[in-house]
């Protein structure tokens, strides 16, 4: 009985039933997309005070502050090979199926202004205002325009200023931050009880507006892009199972309720507060979350990597138009820094397949155009690939600094440690994890009789 009362269950059955709204009553589902919004904006509405909480605890409580530095860089480091390989493969899926051959669309028939329609006329910042978007214009201005790196940054400073503090000051600001943290778990606890609401909406405006037909006028690029994405992430798996010895399969189903409510919201950033907890209870130190997943967010869109070269290419093919070695490596190194400013632009995959197509000049920007009624599609592949890259980010950094509790790890994703006594653990702050399993730790008794590790942080 325990698993129809799960969230995961609640959340398929809401899944399916708006997919049998979406294709019977279309009009109808459309109808319900406020539901979906509204439920993303009410996790949304706690991202930011989240992650400032939690960067803020995790590093003042490490103290060491050179590594902090170290997992900023290391993360980046993962990040750049990620999305690489991921651009790579798109690139291949596309010469492999051709996607796009036999469309033979006139690029003079489509409407030169549809992407502006869509896009809202926004643009993709350019490097050197990206990085300058990092440093907000206020403190009150990065939480209210909800931009995650700019909360990092914030946090960040705040958390290396706290690390040096000593005495009762530092002592009393963590409690109060330990208390405000477990406060917005709370409350995203009661948000979360909407989520089925949130995915059924969703997903039924998503099949009313566009409707199944879409999936017959663009099936080889759709399958293309899921293919594209499975061969990634059994290289991502194997690539965690050999650096930490995660194994991916249990990952994805100690996560299936949030993976199900991305997939069901078409959003990954809704189920961000829910994965950092879990990545934590799951052995990952909770500096190395906070900084690790938000950075991520920005700058490890490995399923949007994969579908904008893979998109590039097939629009190419659509028009008849056949790519150079030199024009696919143009293709690589535009959207190795496009794919960076895309997190929170409206339509960010259009404005960089835009940009892409005019650095290429090889076919007119309106034939992106033609991508309007597919691309939602991808969202599944783009939403699950995204979530799957920057979790696996975390293993790896957190593993390559020893900030991870691979006995834990193991012991939760296996199930040998229940979802009850997680949040045991969690009521009784007990979840922050041992910086490896040959750290020095201290033990500790409960009233239960039950052993817990404290770690001591090394400060090499």
């Amino acid at each position: 009985m325990s698993f129809f009362k799960s969230l995961f269950f609640q959340i398929v059955v809401a899944v399916i039933i708006g997919i049998g709204v979406g294709i019977i009553w279309p009009g109808f589902g459309e109808m319900l997309q406020p539901l979906g919004t509204g439920f993303i904006k009410l996790i949304k509405m706690l991202i930011a005070p989240l992650i400032f909480v939690v960067v803020v605890a995790g590093i003042a409580k490490a103290g060491d502050l050179k590594a902090v530095g170290r997992i900023g860089l290391k993360a980046i480091l993962w990040f750049e090979i990620a999305t690489t390989v991921a651009l790579l493969l798109g690139l291949v899926a596309a010469r492999w199926m051709r996607p796009g051959a036999g469309m033979n669309i006139n690029a003079a028939t489509l409407d030169p202004n549809a992407i502006a329609a869509k896009t809202g006329g926004a643009e993709l910042p350019h490097t050197v205002e990206f990085i300058m978007n990092i440093i907000p214009t206020s403190a009150v201005d990065a939480f209210a325009q909800n931009s995650l790196l700019q909360v990092l940054l914030l946090a960040c400073l705040f958390g290396t200023a706290l690390a040096a503090s000593e005495g009762a000051v530092k002592q009393n600001i963590l409690t109060l931050i330990d208390n405000l943290m477990e406060l917005i778990f709370k409350v995203i606890g009661y948000i979360m009880k909407l989520a089925p609401l949130g995915a059924f909406g969703a997903i039924a405006y998503t099949v009313g507006a566009y409707g199944a037909a879409t999936l017959a006028s663009y099936g080889m690029l759709i399958i293309a892009c899921y293919v594209s994405a499975i061969v990634f992430l059994v290289c991502l798996g194997l690539a965690a199972w050999w650096i930490t010895g995660m194994n991916l399969l249990q990952f994805v189903r100690y996560t299936r309720s949030e993976i199900m409510l991305a997939i069901g919201t078409a959003s990954s950033e809704v189920v961000m507060p829910r994965m950092m907890d879990k990545l934590t209870r799951a052995g990952c130190n909770r500096a190395v979350v906070g900084l690790v997943v938000p950075t991520g967010y920005s700058f490890n869109l490995d399923g949007a990597s994969i579908y904008l070269s893979l998109a590039t290419v097939f629009l190419a093919q659509a028009v008849g138009i056949e790519l150079t070695l030199m024009q696919e490596i143009t293709i690589l190194a535009v959207l190795m820094l496009s794919s960076k400013g895309m997190a929170g632009v409206p339509g960010s995959a259009f404005l960089a397949l835009s940009a892409t197509a005019a650095a290429l000049n090889a076919f007119p920007v309106a034939v992106v155009s033609l991508l309007l009624g597919a691309d939602r599609f991808m969202d599944t592949m783009r939403v699950f690939t995204n979530l799957m890259g920057n979790c696996v980010a975390a293993f790896v950094v957190a593993k390559w600094e020893g900030m991870l509790d691979t006995d834990r790890m193991k012991a939760v994703l296996s199930g040998a440690i229940s979802d009850e006594e997680l949040i045991a653990d969690a009521g009784q702050n007990k979840l922050e994890p041992a910086i490896s399993a040959s750290s020095p730790t201290s033990a500790t008794e409960d009233s239960a009789g039950a052993v817990y590790r404290t770690p001591v942080m090394n400060k090499s």
